[in-house]
């Protein structure tokens, strides 16, 4: 059995795996770039060791820093996660020839998958259905087009080497194909190193379904069923469930048996994914599910094939690479309910889903389903890496239950300043053709901006900031306030969005139980359906709370500790008049110019409600 796991990855994989060999009392090796010196699989780990600069061509991808970690630290094995070096040959050959035990898919197997034209050969020739197409040697430009006109239009042209939706391209019509052809190569040879190219039919209904499969050095291998991942954002996924839904147990026996044979035509060892394109026009039948790839590494979405197997597929991963034969056999492996997985990224949907940096000031994402996590709050997202935040996955007894769990939790989510998808994921769960299994890739693209959300707070939003502010301040809202006759029976809270002030009375029908948020002396954050609505407290700024001609206004509910000034002093601009002590802070209320104290409402130790006129400066006159 290994002793010692060298993780050669960052983020919540190499935090998922390090929870694992915990388990298995087995030590653990982190390895760290620049950006990520105090990141949590650093932490986590039982060593860690830097290998180079932030950029991942500079650490995470030098093959060669990541096995002389190992050898610094004692390590026996390297556990490359998924992403990074995880699928490439070379590196896992090193690895091998270093003495090492690699927890991975053998070299050969990964060479054999790796170019997809090859890998279409190799399966037809297995008895694995495959998407009709074009996967010659001849790459002209005409060849290509030619075989393009006869597949007929759409026809999808794909990298041979490609991946996360680089190097794709469809193409409607036999004009769009050259110019079609020369961007995907032109990608495809700038992301990957080689421009050859397939062809596929197009397919009008496609759901992307997937199948996980494992094998190990005794000749056995075993799938543990299906997944659907057909959610998916320019050709990356969004929403992940197991079992598909529709799949009937004739068309997943033999959907899962031409995985396993895919897996066997390879040697595989480990685990795999064996990825299908299915023609969902008339639901799921195995004569229209085609062969896309194979992924030799463990896959993102795998908790919710764990979920439903109650397998720990990690344990499966390192036993099966110290040379222990699968855990369990095919007629032992059964599916137990329904788990569905969401991908909950730092970016703003608001803005065409661009990343979003910085640090995690505050983060909860509950204590309901699975979290699988690399960052903690006061932690940073990284411009370097890949911005997920969390995994988030949910288990039911049936696809409604784990719907309704993971929606959930992804509006529960309580995440600033950080932007996040999580609004947009939660109305993707809410979507009533999600709910019916109405689903293909082009989910997304086809609702637009109704799965985006309307960001604009409404006025509960609205009245729970208010609410929030009184309990910080320890002042009941209803409490009587002000030193004006007409000041409202009820505490009220000044809010400014966007350079828009309204002062907010919170009220008893207010249903406060699905919102929260948090306090400072300068904002109020509150979290509601997988948003954040900041508000600042006051939008006079620098403290002198002024409106119209020297008006000093309270620019929140209070109590006076100090008042410094008499009607009819004489004071500067800046100079402080009171001040006012709310949210156990003290604020100075400052005159806004020089002038005379002219009207001085306010008396130390006297409440005051938001907006009320506590002085009046009137300005020194000009001569």
């Amino acid at each position: 059995m290994i002793t010692k796991l060298l993780i050669a990855n960052r983020g919540e994989i190499a935090c998922r795996i390090i929870r694992t060999a915990r388990d298995m009392d087995i030590a653990t090796v982190a390895v760290y770039s620049d950006a990520d010196a105090k990141a949590l699989h650093v932490r986590q780990a039982d060593e860690a060791v830097h290998i180079g600069p932030s950029p991942a061509a500079e650490s995470y991808l030098v093959g060669e820093k990541i096995i002389a970690a190992a050898k610094q630290t004692g390590a026996d094995a390297i556990h490359p996660g998924y992403g990074f070096l995880s699928e490439n040959a070379d590196f896992a050959q090193a690895v091998k020839d270093a003495g090492l035990i690699w927890v991975g898919a053998p070299p050969s197997a990964i060479r054999a998958m790796g170019l997809k034209d090859a890998a279409k050969k190799l399966m037809r020739e297995a008895g694995v259905p495959v998407t009709p197409g074009y996967d010659g040697e001849d790459q002209s430009p005409e060849r290509l087009k030619q075989e393009a006109n006869t597949i007929g239009y759409p026809v999808l042209i794909k990298a041979v080497a490609g991946g996360g939706g680089k190097g794709m391209r469809k193409v409607d019509g036999e004009g769009d194909f050259l110019s079609a052809l020369e961007s995907c190569r032109r990608e495809a040879k700038a992301s990957f190193g080689n421009d050859d190219v397939i062809l596929e039919k197009w397919i009008t209904s496609p759901r992307h379904i997937e199948v996980q499969v494992f094998g190990d050095t005794h000749g056995n291998v075993v799938h543990l069923f299906e997944r659907d991942c057909s959610l998916q954002r320019r050709h990356q996924k969004v929403i992940e469930e197991a079992p598909a839904p529709g799949m009937d147990e004739a068309t997943r026996e033999e959907i899962c048996a031409a995985a396993v044979r895919a897996a066997k035509a390879v040697d595989y060892e480990g685990a795999g994914t064996i990825e299908f394109i299915a023609d969902a026009s008339e639901g799921l039948r195995a004569d229209r599910i085609f062969f896309m790839e194979m992924n030799t590494r463990l896959q993102v979405e795998h908790p919710v094939t764990e979920e439903i197997t109650g397998v720990d597929l990690v344990e499966w991963q390192v036993r099966v690479a110290s040379g222990e034969p699968i855990p369990l056999k095919q007629d032992e492996l059964t599916i137990d309910g329904h788990a569905i997985e969401a991908r909950l990224y730092a970016e703003d949907p608001a803005k065409g889903f661009l990343p979003s940096t910085g640090q995690l000031e505050h983060l909860d994402l509950g204590s309901e389903g699975r979290v699988e996590t690399g960052v903690e709050e006061s932690d940073a997202i990284s411009p370097h890496y890949d911005p997920m935040i969390a995994k988030l996955i949910a288990w039911g007894e049936d696809r409604d239950e784990a719907i309704d769990l993971l929606l959930d939790m992804t509006e529960g989510a309580q995440i600033w300043p950080v932007k996040t998808n999580a609004a947009f994921l939660a109305n993707c769960l809410a979507d009533e053709d999600f709910g019916d299994a109405d689903l293909d890739t082009g989910f997304i693209e086809r609702k637009g901006d109704a799965l985006l959300g309307d960001a604009e707070p409404t006025g509960a939003i609205r009245a729970a900031a208010a609410e929030l502010v009184l309990l910080a301040a320890d002042i009941p809202h209803d409490a009587l306030a002000g030193f004006r006759l007409n000041a409202s029976p009820r505490l009220s809270v000044a809010l400014d969005q966007a350079g828009n002030t309204e002062v907010v009375t919170p009220h008893d029908a207010l249903p406060f139980e699905p919102l929260h948020g948090f306090t400072s002396s300068e904002r109020v954050v509150v979290f509601a359906d997988g948003l954040a609505h900041e508000f600042t407290l006051s939008s006079r700024g620098g403290g002198a709370a002024v409106a119209g001609d020297g008006a000093i206004l309270a620019p929140m509910p209070g109590k006076v500790i100090a008042v410094d000034v008499a009607e009819g002093d004489a004071v500067t601009a800046g100079q402080r008049l009171m001040v006012l002590e709310a949210m156990k802070m003290e604020h100075a209320l400052t005159a806004p110019f020089d002038g005379t104290v002219a009207e001085l409402n306010a008396s130390e130790g006297g409440q005051v409600q938001v907006e009320a006129v506590l002085a009046v400066v009137e300005p020194t006159s000009e001569e």
